[in-house]
């Protein structure tokens, strides 16, 4: 089985990093994908940018809220308390790809309670190259 692919998406520096590739190389975060929309449970727009710019935060994109392995991935998240986040300094944020009117059943079924938006048009998760379903990859 193939290493997982993980990027960090760095606001300060504004670049998008790989595990292969080291800071200097990162490559730039389109502003494009900054400025397009996400939307939060009562489908108010935000922009993705906005998210991460002015402070610290981990974003979490998820397939869909019914995928199994997100469920609990996200029930797990849930565990985090905001307390611990709070003395990092770090705000917790999910990013989902469907209706905004999902996202209150969702957070209602994972107990999740931090921020979570969702992509409904997958705009961003097409630009950052994420793939919808499961790919498996050899490294042959």
């Amino acid at each position: 089985m193939a290493a997982p692919v993980t990027r960090q998406v760095s606001g300060c520096a504004g670049r998008v990093l790989s595990p292969s590739s080291d800071t200097a190389r990162g490559q730039p975060l389109a502003d494009a994908v900054a400025e397009l929309p996400v939307l939060d449970a009562s489908g108010r727009r935000v922009t993705f940018g906005a998210l991460f710019r002015e402070r610290r935060a981990v974003v979490v994109f998820v397939r869909h809220f019914l995928c199994y392995v997100c469920k609990e991935y996200v029930e797990d998240l849930a565990k985090i308390p905001k307390s611990f986040l709070q003395e990092a300094d770090v705000t917790l944020i999910v990013i989902g790809q469907s209706s905004y009117h999902h996202i209150e059943p969702f957070c209602k079924l994972t107990g999740y309670s931090h921020e979570i938006y969702v992509d409904p048009e997958r705009e961003i998760y097409k630009r950052l190259g994420m793939k919808r379903g499961e790919e498996i990859s050899s490294s042959d």
